[in-house]
C-alpha cells in the first residue's frame, strides 16, 4: 500500500484530512496519539477530535517512546497490544481520559515467523502528529529551561533514533499491504524564534518530515482545509531523478548533505558520458549509469558441459552426505504433504550462532536474501564492493536503485577499504570472502562500514569453507548489520537452495515482509535444520577445502606467464595475458573454468579456477600451464603488430608534425 505525509500549519485542518484518508483505505484504523491529554490547554481539541473519529477506530498513546508505539500499532491483530476504543482515545494527537493502555511498552510480536507467532492483518496507521511529540522530547530533556549543548544533544539523538525506528515500521506495515498516514506541522514559514530550544524543535521536526517524505508515496500540504498535492508519483522518484542529475537529496537525520560526498576523488557521478569507463584517478567507486543486467547474471554452471572437469562451478565436488541425505529424504516422506514450517530451522540456526529465532530468515538460497533487500530497504544509494557476486547488484537495478560500484584494488590483494565507500551510501553490500578473489577482510574493517542511516550486509556465502571462520559477524548481533549465509557451496546442494539471513529483529522483520509464502521448501528446511544442529562436518569440509587450496595455490605458483592471488576459499583468481583464448583452450581439453570479465573490475585477462583435489588440481595446471605456454608467441606476436602498426603510421607523419605532437604537455612532464 502506501505512505502518506500530511503537513499543515495550526488549525490547517491537516488532522481532519488525515482521518478522511484513514477512512478511505476501508482498513481497520489504529490512531497513534503523540500528545499529552493531561495538558488542561488541550482539552478542547482532544475532544473535538474524539468526537468526529470512528467508534470502531483504536487508539495507542505514544507516551515518551513513539517508535515503540508505532511498532506495537503496526500489527493491527497483534497479540497484547495496548489499544482502546477511540471514545476514550487521543484526539489531535494527545490521550484521552479513558484512552489506550502505555503505548511505551514494545509490540508483542515483531511479525509473522513461522507457526507460532502473531499474524498481522493489515491495516492503516495514522499518526498524529510529529510537532507535538518533538516538543514533548525537548521538555523532557530541560532544553526549554536549560538550552544547553549537552540537553539538545540528548533530544536531538532521541528523536533522530526514534524517527528512525518509526521509518522502519511504517516500510514494514506497507510492504505487508497496510498503509499509514502521518500528520506533521510545517516548520519554518514563520519568525525565527529567539530561543535555542525552539530552533531546535524546528530543526527536528524539518529533518523529521523529509526522512518521512523520502519514503512517503504522497505528500500533501493543507491550506485552509485544502489539500496541495506536492509531488506527483512520490518523491522517491524526485530523489531518483536528483541522483541521476549529481545532485542529493539528503534523508539523513545527522546531516544536511546538499550533493553527494565522498572522499577524495573515490566517487563519480553519473552524467558524464561513458561513465564506467572512467578510471584515470584510479577511482575506487564509480557510478554508472546503463548496466547490462544480462551480464551481471552470467554464472559459472552455464561454462560446464556433461562430461567436463568442472573448474567453474565453485561448489564442492563431492555431494551433500549421507546423513543429510537420511534428513532429506525423511522430510520428503514426512513434510512434503503439508506446508512448509520455519520454525525447527530458525530455531537450530539461532542456536548455532548464537542468536534468537526472530533474528533467521531462511531464504530460497542466498541469492534470494540479497533480492529481498532493495524492496524491503528501499535505499537511496547502494554501494556493492566489486568484483564480487553480481546478483546483489542486478536486484538492485532491476528495483530501480541507484548504485555505486566500490573497486577492491588487485594491488593491495583486494582488500577491502572501507574509506573508499561514499559517505552518502545508505546500503553497502560485501562478501567475506569475496567472489572471485578469494579475498578474507577481517571483522574490523566490515565493522568499520557502518554509519549512522546506513545498513551493512556481509555475503557470507563461502565463510563455512574457511576453517574457524575468521572474521565472520554471524554472532553479533548488530542492529544495522544483515549476514546472509548458504549451505550452497560446502554441502553441495546448489539445487535445494538453502540459505538464510541473519539480522536484528526490525531487520528481520522487514525482510520476511517482502518474501513471498513458501518461500524455502520443506526439503531445505530440513537440510537447514540438519545442519545447525551437526556443524562438525562442516568444519571437516572446511579443513578439506584447506588443503586442497594451498595445492592448486602451489601448483599455479609454478605456471609462467600467469598471476595468481592468494585465497582462502574454494577457488582462486588468476591472470593470463588472454583469458578468453585460455579458457578455450582448456575447453577443447574438457575442462571447464569461469571466465571473470562479467565481474565489476575484472576483465578478460581474468580466471576463477575452483580448486579440487590434487589429481585434478594437476590435470588443471598441466593443461593451463601448456594454453598460456602455446599462446605466448602469439600474444608476442599480436603485440609486436601493434607496435609496429603504430610505428609505421608514426613514420608517416612529417618530421615537424611528430615534433609538435610528441612535445611533453603539462599532464605528461
Amino acid at each position: 500500500m502506501t505512505v502518506v505525509l500530511v503537513l499543515g500549519g495550526t488549525r490547517s485542518g491537516k488532522s481532519a484530512r488525515a482521518e478522511e484518508l484513514a477512512a478511505a483505505t476501508g482498513m481497520p484504523v489504529r490512531y497513534v496519539a503523540t500528545a499529552d491529554g493531561a495538558d488542561p490547554s488541550l482539552a478542547d481539541r482532544i475532544a473535538d477530535h474524539v468526537a468526529r473519529r470512528p467508534a470502531e477506530w483504536t487508539t495507542v498513546e505514544a507516551g515518551d517512546d513513539l517508535a515503540a508505539a508505532v511498532e506495537r500499532a503496526a500489527c493491527c491483530a497483534g497479540a497484547g497490544g495496548a489499544s482502546g476504543p477511540s471514545a476514550g482515545g487521543a484526539g489531535a494527537g494527545g490521550a484521552g481520559a479513558g484512552g489506550a493502555g502505555a503505548g511505551g511498552a514494545r509490540r508483542d510480536a515483531v511479525g509473522a515467523h513461522g507457526d507460532r507467532r502473531a499474524t498481522c492483518a493489515p491495516c492503516c496507521l495514522l499518526v498524529d502528529g510529529l510537532g507535538p511529540w518533538i516538543a514533548t522530547a525537548l521538555h523532557r530533556a530541560g532544553a526549554f529551561d536549560d538550552a544547553s549543548d549537552a540537553r539538545l544533544a540528548v533530544a536531538r539523538d532521541e528523536v533522530t533514533g526514534q524517527v528512525r525506528r518509526v521509518v522502519e515500521a511504517l516500510l514494514v506495515l506497507t510492504a505487508a499491504g497496510g498503509a499509514a498516514i502521518v500528520v506533521a506541522e510545517q516548520a519554518g514559514e514563520g519568525v525565527l524564534p529567539p530561543d535555542r530550544a525552539s530552533r531546535a524543535w524546528l530543526d527536528l521536526l524539518g529533518t523529521a518530515t523529509q526522512r518521512l517524505a523520502e519514503i512517503a508515496d504522497r505528500v500533501e500540504l493543507i491550506v485552509a482545509g485544502r489539500p496541495l498535492a506536492l509531488d506527483d508519483g512520490g518523491v522517491r522518484d524526485l530523489r531518483r531523478s536528483a541522483y541521476r542529475s549529481g545532485r542529493q537529496i539528503d534523508a539523513g537525520l545527522d546531516s544536511d548533505r546538499a550533493a553527494l560526498r565522498s572522499r577524495g576523488d573515490t566517487a563519480v557521478r553519473a552524467g558524464a558520458p561513458d561513465v564506467a569507463a572512467l578510471r584515470t584517478h584510479g577511482e575506487t567507486a564509480v557510478r554508472v549509469g546503463d548496466v547490462d543486467l544480462a551480464e551481471l547474471r552470467t554464472h559459472g554452471d552455464t561454462a560446464v558441459r556433461a562430461g567436463d572437469a568442472d573448474h567453474a562451478v565453485n561448489v564442492r565436488a563431492e555431494g551433500p552426505p549421507g546423513w543429510l541425505r537420511i534428513a532429506i529424504e525423511r522430510a520428503l516422506a514426512e513434510d512434503a504433504t503439508r506446508y512448509p514450517s520455519e520454525i525447527a530451522a530458525c530455531d537450530a540456526l539461532a542456536a548455532l550462532h548464537g542468536r534468537a529465532p526472530d533474528e533467521v530468515v531462511p531464504a530460497n538460497g542466498a541469492a534470494q536474501a540479497l533480492w529481498l533487500l532493495p524492496a524491503a530497504l528501499r535505499p537511496r544509494l547502494a554501494a556493492v564492493v566489486h568484483p564480487g557476486f553480481t546478483e546483489s547488484e542486478a536486484a538492485l537495478r532491476a528495483h530501480g536503485v541507484e548504485v555505486v560500484r566500490v573497486l577492491r584494488d588487485p594491488a593491495c590483494g583486494f582488500a577491502l577499504d572501507p574509506a573508499a565507500v561514499p559517505e552518502a551510501a545508505d546500503l553497502v553490500i560485501v562478501g567475506n570472502p569475496a567472489s572471485p578473489s578469494g579475498t578474507l577482510d577481517p571483522a574490523a574493517a566490515l565493522l568499520a562500514l557502518r554509519r549512522p542511516g546506513r545498513t551493512v550486509v556481509v555475503d557470507e556465502a563461502f565463510i563455512d569453507l574457511v576453517p574457524g571462520e575468521p572474521g565472520s559477524l554471524a554472532r553479533e548481533r548488530l542492529d544495522d548489520v544483515i549476514v546472509v549465509r548458504s549451505l550452497t557451496k560446502s554441502l553441495a546442494i546448489p539445487g535445494l537452495r538453502a540459505g538464510y539471513a541473519l539480522a536484528a529483529p526490525p531487520l528481520a522483520e522487514r525482510l520476511r515482509a517482502v518474501r513471498p509464502p513458501w518461500s524455502v521448501n520443506a526439503l531445505a528446511l530440513a537440510a537447514l535444520e540438519a545442519v545447525a544442529r551437526r556443524p562438525e562436518p562442516l568444519a571437516e569440509r572446511a579443513e578439506l577445502t584447506r588443503v586442497e587450496q594451498e595445492d592448486l595455490q602451489r601448483r599455479l605458483a609454478e605456471i609462467d606467464g600467469l598471476r595468481a592471488w592468494p585465497s582462502v576459499a574454494n577457488y582462486c583468481l588468476v591472470e593470463v595475458a588472454d583469458g578468453a583464448a585460455v579458457a578455450t583452450a582448456l575447453r577443447a581439453r574438457r575442462i571447464a573454468v569461469r571466465e571473470a570479465a562479467s565481474f565489476p573490475g575484472l576483465d578478460a585477462r581474468h580466471l576463477r579456477l575452483t580448486a579440487r583435489a590434487p589429481d585434478e588440481n594437476a590435470r588443471l595446471c598441466a593443461a593451463l600451464a601448456a594454453a598460456v605456454s602455446e599462446l605466448a608467441p602469439h600474444d608476442a606476436a599480436a603485440a609486436a603488430g601493434e607496435r609496429a602498426a603504430v610505428g609505421g603510421a608514426d613514420r608517416e607523419r612529417p618530421a615537424a608534425e611528430r615534433s609538435a605532437a610528441d612535445a611533453p604537455t603539462e599532464e605528461t612532464a
